[in-house]
Formats: structure tokens, sequence, C-alpha cells
């Protein structure tokens, strides 16, 4: 079992230079995976354990990428956006870099400015504002090239980071009107391609690749209502797997040919919302008082809806049309889950390439982990799950007891162990397996957002004020 987890490992594509050592090149690593192959790391950690460095540094939700000599961050510094590089082996920053802003987006809550994690090559840097676009920067910080971006129209922020495969970088722009997946070179930052996402609003999920073993490369991407698959040379959706939840935050993680992939979101009456909606002609019949052939909020009869109509009025013109009904319909209709997916094959693949489906004890952020033939789930309140990926039984279920909080860090594996970090500072490190067993639980008495990176015996941890390289002296 351990040489076949080490073989999946190093089968995940790599997509750095000839020349260049990537160990964790952007948000959970090696192809989104959260999994690293290293040794020797600490089982207590915490601002006086096992602190190799610590370094101040400005605000920001983004995870740490890792060349072997490098660390990458970006930060939101008041009206500042910036690229941060630091020295790996002591923290000491080596440069900062300030992108321009054309725009000044509010900041959302339980969102920030720099909440997309940067990617790396391995020599040089690829970063992703909001309030600009793309741009890249070379190892000693010299601007490469920029590509502006127009604004995003989404209630929440942007989630999704960048990714690279091939000579491309990769931004998925999921949003309430307009969505698409883009590619430039990521050489000249010059556009290759640009395929429309029409099927989807906004969403948080960053993209995979999978190669297949013939044919190109594809992009697994998450999103409202499906995933799909695109083909990484020309952008032509090549497959998709319907029936998901509305909202995609999660990343999915890989295995050979199966796919492991997660969406939740609180259910129309949880939302306090009515659970059957009537097709958009029914509704206009009932309530469509000025006869416009849309609805106005005074028009609907459900008071929650009325209060949450940013979320239904996805092009914010203060009206309901009815594609927006429609989208409204299939959240309804939408299901939570974490599903195993069987790869290969075109078109729509909903009722051919789904292994199983469990709908419970589900996450709403944090992506699953996929490590040494165990799946695990993190739940919000601190509820591990492991789970059998061949068949999606439960193995166990428990509480991470003194990490009882919310979670929007991801968790890692590596060194036969798991480690989590809580929105409060909760730092776990548990014993990986079908019967995981906590390890330690470490307070860095400070909020984390962010999900922690691994590589040669090290976790880089990032609070909202410092950046914490722990290991073995």
């Amino acid at each position: 079992m351990r040489i076949h987890w080490l073989l999946m490992v190093l089968a995940i594509p790599c997509f750095a230079g000839p020349n260049a050592r990537v160990d964790w090149p952007g948000f959970r690593g090696p192809n989104g995976s959260g999994v690293a192959v290293s040794t020797r790391l600490p089982v207590e950690m915490g601002p006086e354990k096992n602190v190799i460095w610590k370094t101040q540094a400005p605000p920001g939700h983004s995870s740490p990428a890792l060349t072997e000599s490098h660390i990458f961050l970006t930060a939101a510094d008041g009206d500042k956006l910036l690229t941060l590089c630091l020295d790996r082996a002591t923290g000491k920053i080596l440069w900062r870099r300030e992108a321009p802003r054309s725009r000044n987006t509010k900041v959302r809550a339980k969102n920030s400015q720099s909440s997309p994690s940067p990617v790396t090559d391995g020599e040089n840097v690829y970063v992703f504002f909001e309030d600009f676009g793309l741009l890249s920067y070379g190892p000693d910080g010299d601007e490469r090239w920029r590509y502006a971006i127009e604004p995003l129209n989404t209630p929440y922020g942007p989630g999704a980071s960048p990714i690279l495969a091939g000579d491309l970088a990769l931004l998925l722009c999921d949003q309430d009107t307009d969505s698409y997946l883009l590619a430039v070179d990521r050489k000249s930052g010059r556009l290759r391609w640009k395929t429309p996402r029409p099927e989807a609003t906004h969403g948080f999920s960053t993209p995979i690749i999978y190669q297949p073993a013939k044919g190109p490369a594809q992009i697994i991407v998450s999103g409202a209502y499906q995933i799909d698959a695109y083909n990484l040379e020309s952008g032509e959706r090549i497959w998709w797997v319907r029936g998901m939840a509305w909202q995609a935050k999660s990343t999915p993680v890989l295995a050979g040919d199966i796919l492991y992939v997660h969406s939740w979101m609180a259910s129309p009456s949880e939302l306090g919302l009515q659970a059957s909606v009537p097709e958009f002609k029914k509704a206009l019949e009932q309530w469509d008082a000025n006869k416009d052939g849309k609805l106005a909020p005074a028009e609907v009869p459900d008071a929650e809806m009325r209060k949450l109509w940013f979320l239904f009025d996805l092009d914010q013109d203060g009206l309901m049309n009815e594609r927006e009904w429609n989208f409204h319909r299939a959240r309804a209709a939408a299901r939570n889950g974490l599903y195993a997916i069987r790869l290969g094959g075109r078109g729509d693949l909903t009722d051919k390439a789904v292994i199983w489906r469990y709908e419970k004890g589900l996450p709403n952020i944090p992506s699953p982990v996929l490590y040494k033939n165990v799946l695990y789930l993190l739940r919000e309140g601190g509820i591990l799950t492991a789970l059998n990926p061949a068949t999606g039984e439960a193995l166990k279920q428990g509480r991470l007891q003194g990490a009882l909080d919310p979670y929007f860090a991801s968790p890692v594996a590596a060194d036969d162990k798991i480690f989590t970090v809580s929105l409060n500072g909760k730092l776990a490190v548990l014993k990986a397996g079908a019967e995981w067993e906590i390890l330690s639980v470490g307070d860095l008495g400070e909020e984390c957002w962010a999900t922690p990176a691994i590589a040669d015996g090290r976790l880089y941890v990032r609070t909202v004020s410092a950046i914490y390289c722990f290991g073995k002296a």
C-alpha cells in the first residue's frame, strides 16, 4: 500500500521549468492534493514549540507557495496589494512588490483582497488580485508581465487560485454573469484561449489537472451544480457530471483515474426558503403583478428570499428574469455530496461515471485529502471523517478535541500525519489511518485562514500577522 501511494503522488504532473524544483507549487501543493512526500515533521507545534523561524507579514488569506529556496505570499496591506518573496531557510523577506490597482472593491465578510494563492514554476511566481488581474514576477522580483481582468460579478469575492499546466497559466473566473475559464501564455502573459461557462454562477474552487493515458491533459473544474473537464490545449469542454451543490468551494482530489469532488451549500430549508420552486411561467402567473415578465422583490411572497435577494438577482438589476429563476430552481434541486467519479469518456457522464456518493458530515469549505488509501473530510466544528475511497464507507468519525472551531484551511498530509489548523489558530497533528488519533493540539493564539504548506520536514503555517516555519531543530 505504501508503494502504491508513493507512485500515486509521484505521478502527479509536474509543469515546472527543466531546472526548477517546486516543493509546494501553490494552493494545497502538488496538483491541489494537499499531500507531500516528507519525513521528520514535528508532532508538537506552537509559538514556542519547534519553531525554526517566525516572520511578521501583512495580512492575507492566501496560502504559501514553495520553491527550493523561496516562499511566495500575497497580502493586502491597507490599499496595497502585495506579493512577497521570503528566504525559505531564514524567513527573511527578500522583496515585496505592489500590484497596480484599477479599482477598489469593497472587502466582503470572510474574504480578503488577497485570498487567491500564488503559484510558482520553481523560479517565477504568478499571482491574481481581484482589483487588477494576473501578474507574474521573476525570482528577483522583476515584473515579467501583467494581464488585466474586468471586475467580477460575485457577492463574496473570488477564491479560486491560478494554476500552471504545460506552458499556460490558468484562472477560473466563475461569477454570476459571464463566467469563464482563462488561459494565458505563462512566458508572455498573452491570451491563448478563453472558454465561456454560461452554466456557472459564482464559486471558489481551484481547478486541478488530469492527464489521461491517451490524449491531451484536462483541466477539471468544480463549479455550480456540476463538474466539467476542458482540453488544456484548446479550452474545449470534454465531459461533465451534473448534480453537485450550488456553490463550489473545495478543490477536487485525484487518484489515478478516480476523482473525488465535494460540494456543499446550505439547503433552501436551512436558509429559510421554499424547497419546492415552481416553473418560471407559473411563478409569473402567480406573482408578476405588473406583468413585465420579471419578478421584483415586492412581488415574491417569500420573506427570506427578499432578504437574500442579492443571491438570486445575478445581474444585480433589481429583478429576476427567467435565467435567474432557473438557477434558483436548480439550487433547490441540487444535492450536497462527496462524489467518487471514474474518469474517461466524453459528454454528459452523470449516469455513467459516479461510483458512489457520500452525503453525511460534509464540510462547507475545507477540501478533502486522500492519503495512504484513506480519504479525510474535515467539517466545521472540528469533526473529522475517514472514508474508504473505494466504497465511500465511513471508517471513523470523531471530534478534534481541543480544536472544535470553525475551519477555512484544508487538512494536509505527510510523514504518516494529518495536519489541520482552525480559524482560531488551533494546530492539530493526527496519526494518519482509518483509526486516526490526535497526537497534539497547539495554539497559535490568532486567526488562521490559510492552508499550511509542507516540504523537507518543515510545516509552514500562515496566521493573520505572521508566517511560521515549524520543524525539528
